[in-house]
């Protein structure tokens, strides 16, 4: 099965659990070699950590997928990591927790609630997106029309991608595939089928959830 999301942004959380303190980081990493220089970033800069503990997936078919408990038993750091990921359906995604021993043992249960939940928390922190087609329209008309077209825009899902102001006024729209006929429809009514728009290849976006 497939991956469906990508992290929206990079982020960082921290949770304090039994006097322990686990930091957690999250980045989207296109690759393998990218997840392993942010695991070995984040390793870096907290190498008085007692664990630095990871997982990736790189690929949407899930391909290459990694975890590491850093010193942890086997089993209860970055698998539950590694979980969090497949169950968030994430991919091209690295996460690190880091943790501080505060002196009292969790046991095998008490890591695994703990790495799942620095995991979630960072998931949660950074967002996710997915990945739509779009389809990129060219739309030109006369500048007494771009009010009530800008106004119906409004109340779409459209992205004004740009706009170029000449004689007439040309934009440039991001337009979910099936929603081209309705954006076509719309301007014949608006300007009385005075209006010129050219389709380009569909290309792929990001859209936040």
């Amino acid at each position: 099965m497939e991956q469906k999301y990508m992290n929206y942004k990079t982020a960082e959380t921290e949770t304090d659990i039994k006097k322990s303190r686990f930091l957690s980081f999250i980045k989207r990493t296109e690759s393998e070699e990218e997840a392993k220089a942010f695991i070995n970033e984040i390793k870096k800069k907290h190498k008085a950590a007692t664990h630095n503990c990871s997982a990736y997936i790189v690929g949407k078919s899930a391909l290459i997928q990694k975890a590491d408990d850093d010193g942890e038993p086997q089993g209860t750091a970055g698998v539950p990591i590694l979980e969090v990921l497949k169950k968030e359906e994430l991919y091209n995604v690295a996460v690190v927790v880091t943790r501080y021993f505060g002196g009292i043992k969790l046991g095998a249960g008490g890591l695994i609630r703990a790495y799942s939940q620095g995991a979630s928390s960072a998931v949660e922190a950074a967002g996710k997106v997915i990945e739509v087609p779009m389809v990129p329209l060219k739309v030109t008309l006369d500048y007494t029309f771009t009010s009530k077209f800008e106004h119906f825009l409004g109340t779409t899902d459209v992205t004004i991608v740009s706009q170029e102001y000449t004689d007439k006024v040309s934009y440039l729209l991001h337009i979910k595939e099936e929603g081209v006929d309705d954006i076509v429809n719309t301007l014949k009514e608006i300007t009385s089928n005075s209006f010129e728009y050219e389709a380009g290849d569909i290309i792929t976006a990001e859209e936040k959830i």
